[in-house]
């Protein structure tokens, strides 16, 4: 991955967007530190959307988001993203049913929007039970180290566990197209998960066909001395 990146940075044509998505404790920044790891950061960027400003409440849902997609030679990471319009919103009932039923075609075209000015689009969905977000919640309120990633909000959304699961899955069904597909991916073991995110974005940089820019035509006649 690392040197596909590169290539990617170096030939600056293409731009790819990858979405991760998943309920809390899913592995979001885990997934980003691991698979990630040794890039180089001049060419990678990580977006990360949580509750919205007032600023952003006074536009469309996508707004905040368009300002963060990745240009050429760039690899963006959202971390949540602008499905939060239609699962958020939704389970806690934010805007009204026939707002955020209308989103999913609103996604739908903004993401082939994307794609046909170039952009490569990966939305990976990371599984995780019921069980194993009680466990790593729990870990993260037994370890100092990872107690400052505790947040009792958490603990109220537990309830709402079905409603997400009904709501991720339309999410799924609706907007998983050719431009955009979803990979769901189990999370309940950070390694399988890291596995299965890095084979399929390495097999989709090298489909890219990317190459090295050729360098200047008079190079060969320059002596450093």
């Amino acid at each position: 991955m690392e040197q596909l990146q590169e290539m990617l940075y170096a030939e600056h044509k293409h731009k790819v967007l990858i979405v991760l998505q998943g309920m809390d404790t899913g592995g979001k920044d885990g997934t980003i530190r691991r698979v990630f790891d040794g890039v180089n950061p001049q060419g990678v960027r990580v977006a990360g959307f949580r509750v919205p400003t007032p600023e952003e409440l006074n536009h469309d849902f996508l707004w905040r988001v368009h300002t963060q997609v990745p240009g050429n030679g760039e690899i963006v990471i959202f971390n949540r993203s602008h499905y939060e319009g239609v699962l958020v919103s939704r389970v806690h009932k934010l805007v009204p049913e026939k707002v955020w039923k209308a989103r999913y075609q609103e996604i739908n075209d903004f993401e082939r929007s994307l794609c046909e000015e170039g952009t490569t689009i990966l939305k990976f969905y990371l599984y995780i039970d019921k069980d194993e977000q009680k466990k790593r919640l729990q870990d993260r309120l037994d370890d100092p180290t990872k107690r400052w990633k505790f947040s009792v909000h958490d603990l109220p959304e537990r309830k709402f566990w079905s409603e997400y699961m009904k709501a991720y899955r339309d999410a799924l069904e609706k907007t998983s197209t050719r431009w955009a597909p979803w990979y769901v991916v189990p999370a309940n073991h950070n390694w399988f998960r890291d596995v299965i995110i890095s084979t399929v974005i390495v097999r989709t940089l090298e489909e890219l066909d990317m190459h090295y820019p050729p360098g200047a035509k008079d190079l060969k006649s320059i002596v450093i001395k």
